[in-house]
């Protein structure tokens, strides 16, 4: 059973649909963004040349540095007149991603977030507490409206606030919690100190997204509250959150509502388009976005793309869980690796928490990571102990071995109530 019968279409079906809609947005920007009729003069293609969805890969990417040269506005297919909401990006890095939406952009927002809470195993009648953040970040108000269009009960309780929270968790029996991986857990930290056992409460799901996670971080955070944990994928340039989801089913990669947002994943380095199966970076074209359409954008995230029918019945493509971000990869020593592998390695060491900080220096030409490590609340051993074990896991498993690692006791490493946990410290250009 699915909440809207496009999602177990043919491929046949999908491939039509996606390539006349691809037509309409190609020629929705080059009539009425100029940044971008430019962009695909100088690549030689107008919206003629586009006859398949399979000619998408002749149209030029769109990047994040392409949003913020065009701020706040210029990327716009529409007047003001004719918007209906504005959102944007924290802005931590440079300028913040002004995004805008119609009344049928809203729409199609409201039906992808509710198709994707559906396939969460949410349902009409149900209390979904909102533990993201409301304003111009997108998630708050993202699941706000797709609960609300489903015909669940909605508690706004947004990022933050932790004790109530928990109250509300416990007073109004919520079913369901929405939030960040990292808040799970320090929700449970302090409902740890308030001697409450999550785990005991009616709570029976938590939908997670905003923030890379592990599977062993997963679990973690299922056995803590007693619950399932259904990862959800969104971005604000190409909606917010509802671009892609797990179903409760199989939860066996997260279904990418491809009738509204076209998947490829491509080299990062060469951006040429990778076959099935193959790990690479995300590109997002919207298909039905008026106010902000986004053409081939480079998202940054690494996945991979499954196209066989999940068990579920629902034909649509899935993604992996999102291992990583391209400019995230570290070099040491030598060795590639991201911070959620070095994660997945310590999560998998009992006597570690799931709190970690990777700081990163240069010293003359070299770059050099250290790591800072919360041990468990119950470990009775030397920090000099655990921190030789750390190094010896991540140098069999990774073949890394860090400049420093350094074990701390519990609630040391600073923890995040509102917005993304920070992990990674970059310090190499101070």
């Amino acid at each position: 059973m699915v909440y809207n019968e496009v999602e177990t279409a043919s491929r046949d079906e999908l491939h039509e649909l996606q390539t006349e809609r691809l037509q309409e947005t190609v020629e929705r920007v080059y009539e009425n963004v100029p940044w971008y009729r430019d962009h695909l003069d100088e690549a030689g293609v107008t919206p003629e040349d586009i006859d398949d969805i399979d000619d998408l890969s002749s149209l030029p990417f769109t990047r994040k540095e392409d949003i913020r040269d065009n701020y706040p506005d210029k990327l716009f297919a529409v007047p003001h007149e004719d918007l209906r909401r504005i959102h944007a990006s924290s802005g931590t890095t440079g300028k913040p991603k002004i995004v805008a939406y119609t009344e049928d952009d809203l729409g199609v927002w409201h039906e992808v977030m509710a198709r994707s809470l559906y396939a969460a195993g949410v349902r009409e009648g149900d209390m979904v507490q909102n533990g993201y953040g409301y304003g111009l970040f997108t998630g708050g108000l993202g699941f706000h409206d797709g609960v609300e269009e489903l015909g669940a009960c909605v508690i706004p309780t947004g990022g933050g606030n932790t004790t109530r929270q928990i109250d509300m968790l416990q007073d109004m029996g919520s079913d369901v919690l929405s939030c960040t991986p990292s808040y799970c857990l320090y929700l449970d930290e302090r409902a740890e100190d308030m001697g409450i056992d999550l785990s005991a409460l009616d709570l029976e799901r938590v939908i997670i997204g905003a923030e890379p996670f592990t599977d062993p971080m997963r679990e973690e955070i299922e056995e803590a509250l007693g619950v399932t944990a259904i990862d959800v994928y969104g971005l604000s340039e190409i909606i917010g959150p509802g671009v892609s989801i797990e179903c409760e089913h199989a939860q066996d990669g997260l279904h990418l509502w491809e009738d509204h947002f076209y998947p490829e994943v491509v080299d990062p380095e060469t951006g040429e388009v990778l076959p099935e199966g193959e790990e690479g970076e995300l590109v997002v074209t919207s298909l039905t976005k008026q106010a902000f359409p986004m053409i081939r954008y480079r998202t940054g995230d690494m996945t991979r793309l499954n196209y066989d029918t999940c068990d579920c019945g629902r034909t649509m493509v899935r993604m992996d869980n999102v291992t990583g971000r391209a400019d995230d990869l570290l070099i040491v020593r030598g060795v590639n690796v991201y911070p959620s592998q070095i994660e997945e390695v310590m999560v998998d060491i009992a006597e570690v928490a799931p709190h970690y900080r990777i700081d990163l220096y240069r010293e003359g030409n070299l770059d050099t990571l250290e790591l800072t490590v919360e041990h468990a609340h119950d470990y009775d051993g030397t920090h000099e102990a655990l921190e030789d074990d750390i190094e010896a896991r991540l140098k069999e498993v990774l073949d890394v071995k860090p400049d420093e690692v350094e074990v701390v006791g519990p609630g040391v490493i600073d923890r995040t109530e509102v917005g993304k946990v920070k992990r990674v410290y970059d310090h190499r250009d101070e």
